[in-house]
């Protein structure tokens, strides 16, 4: 982690975080841990992604008022994560994910990278929610995008030390990862309840090892070239505006001084003029 950590991740909001992304993780991998006649249940519930909202949701406002009650986010915390996920999300009205091109993950990676991880994942999770309301995105694949969307910035902010041209090239490295990543975890929110072809379909009953299988050739078929397109498109962003955008991120960090303890000082006029008793 490189800068001060904006937003502290304290034992509440690590809990709460913790508990958001196993109910992700539960909402996605399903298909590859349930077997037999339980996985055959499981995929008659078409209509539970809803259901997922609301449970993310609230844990993801949770996180941040966890923060908030312990103190542990200032104004100008709050006013710089409203900045940069207000960007981040018109970023995404800009290319809502046409051609699988995603400008706004270079400015979430660089800014989990800045302000430490715990501002990454909710600068991640906000960007996505701006980005859905600005575009009319909003729909049940929307916490799957902001708890993905997360964990991309919650990466940024764990990446080891590194200056210059290093720093550059490990996000870079990052941003190739996280396209991918992206792309393969969030075809699962809907995958299971489609069919898309013999071998390419989730099979109920079938073994966690072959719809596994499955899942890899849906995936190298129909999604891989456009991850693939926006993995080297976030790589040329930040080999492109990556010193640039650090270098502004840390002035704003230094004059902000996230890092400078609160103190009450009397004012030496008011105390000079009390009257004594």
């Amino acid at each position: 982690m490189s800068g001060p950590a904006v937003i502290r991740i304290k034992p509440a909001a690590a809990l709460t975080l913790l508990l958001a992304s196993l109910v992700t993780v539960a909402a996605f991998g399903w298909p590859f841990v349930l077997d037999g006649a339980t996985a055959a249940t499981a995929s008659s519930h078409s209509t539970d992604a809803p259901w997922i909202f609301a449970a993310v949701l609230p844990l993801l406002a949770a996180i941040v008022l966890a923060e908030l009650n312990a103190g542990n986010i200032d104004s100008k915390a709050i006013a710089l994560l409203g900045l940069l996920s207000a960007v981040g999300g018109a970023l995404r009205a800009l290319s809502p994910g046409i051609a699988g091109l995603e400008p706004s993950f270079a400015l979430i990676l660089l800014g989990g990278r800045v302000f430490g991880r715990g501002f990454g994942f909710v600068q991640g999770a906000l960007s996505l929610f701006v980005g859905a309301l600005i575009t009319g995105g909003v729909g049940p694949w929307l916490p799957f995008q902001m708890m993905t969307a997360g964990w991309v910035g919650f990466l940024g902010g764990c990446l080891p030390r590194a200056r210059g041209r290093a720093e550059v090239a490990l996000l870079a490295a990052l941003g190739f990862v996280v396209g991918l990543f992206y792309g393969a975890l969030m075809n699962l929110w809907f995958w299971p309840f489609g069919f898309y072809g013999d071998a390419l379909s989730f099979v109920a009953g079938a073994s966690p090892t072959q719809n596994l299988e499955n899942y890899a050739r849906y995936y190298v078929t129909t999604s891989a070239v456009w991850d693939l397109a926006r993995a080297n498109f976030t790589v040329l962003l930040i080999l492109l505006i990556g010193s640039p955008v650090l270098r502004a991120l840390r002035r704003v960090s230094r004059r902000a001084a996230f890092d400078a303890p609160v103190r009450f000082v009397p004012d030496a006029a008011s105390v000079a003029t009390e009257p004594r008793r």
